[in-house]
């Protein structure tokens, strides 16, 4: 029995292929060799997404820059609020990046007009890549230093290069003892989606190795929707090239549409409630 949740990245090839090249990120392939895909050694063929310029897979969506490289204002700013926003010069701005990310959540025009930096202990900068030259010409950013993805002013890794065809149950299609989460099971985008998918792959796995029925969630639940929109959508040019998460882009639209979308956490409660859920994954399965 084996639970898949590997992701979609790497290794090299992939990158040097569908992207900028490689871009040395936290993934480190040549360290640890390249990921595998267990559906694939099953005798199935993965999914790759696309982007719309027609190439496959999608570049990760933001970096890291060491706090201590931008100038004193900035640092400030990430201590004093967790967040800073720096103005772009015109002439660095480059619109077309917006389409190549994972996170279509953020492909804001405002994120092609500035520079938007997170505290995360290190500077996240969210966005795909941003040529270290260009950079530098930012005020405050003359010193600034990359430090994930090492290249990160070259490229950034590719990523949704092996999605496993899938039930709702989150079980490989056809193949009876594998199930899957996360960027595996879809073009799925956030912690929140791996976690969703992630649970409910590990869950039916013990419902399928004592022989019980596997557990679909039903789509008056966001997670349930989600994982079902996901997968019909796979089926279409369109939706290979469309991104899945709760925090924005296309499918929180569905939610809200759907009156899925609550931040209530009773009426939440009680939505699982009347579908017999509440505290299914404390069960003990017997």
């Amino acid at each position: 029995m084996l639970t898949k949740c590997t992701g979609s990245t790497g290794p090299m090839g992939n990158c040097l292929t569908y992207g900028n090249g490689c871009c040395m990120c936290i993934l480190r392939c040549p360290a640890f060799g390249p990921r595998v895909s267990i559906t694939q050694k099953a005798g199935k063929s993965d999914i790759m997404g696309r982007r719309k310029d027609g190439a496959f897979g999608a570049f990760s969506g933001s970096g890291k820059l060491e706090k201590g490289s931008l100038s004193d204002e900035i640092r400030q700013q990430l201590d004093e609020y967790g967040v800073a926003v720096i103005p772009v010069p015109k002439e660095e701005i480059v619109p077309e990046k917006l389409d190549l990310k994972v996170c279509q959540q953020y492909a804001l025009t405002e994120y092609a007009e500035n520079i938007v930096l997170l505290d995360t202990g290190y500077a996240k900068i969210m966005t795909p890549f941003f040529p270290l030259e260009s950079l530098r010409r930012v005020p405050g950013f003359e010193n600034a230093r990359y430090v994930d993805p090492y290249a990160g002013g070259k490229g950034n890794s590719i990523r949704y290069l092996s999605v496993a065809e899938r039930e709702n149950s989150m079980k490989a299609a056809g193949i009876e003892n594998i199930f899957c989460g996360g960027e595996k099971s879809g073009l799925f985008v956030g912690h929140t989606e791996a976690i969703s998918t992630g649970s409910l792959a590990g869950h039916n796995a013990v419902r399928y190795l004592k022989g019980m029925k596997l557990l679909e969630l039903p789509i008056g639940l966001a997670i349930g929707d989600l994982i079902a929109f996901a997968n019909k959508n796979l089926e279409s040019e369109e939706g290979l090239m469309t991104r899945y998460t709760f925090a924005g882009a296309e499918y929180f639209k569905r939610m809200k549409e759907k009156g899925l979308y609550s931040i209530d956490r009773e009426e939440i409660r009680e939505r699982v409630k009347r579908y017999g859920l509440e505290d299914i994954y404390s069960e003990k399965l017997i």
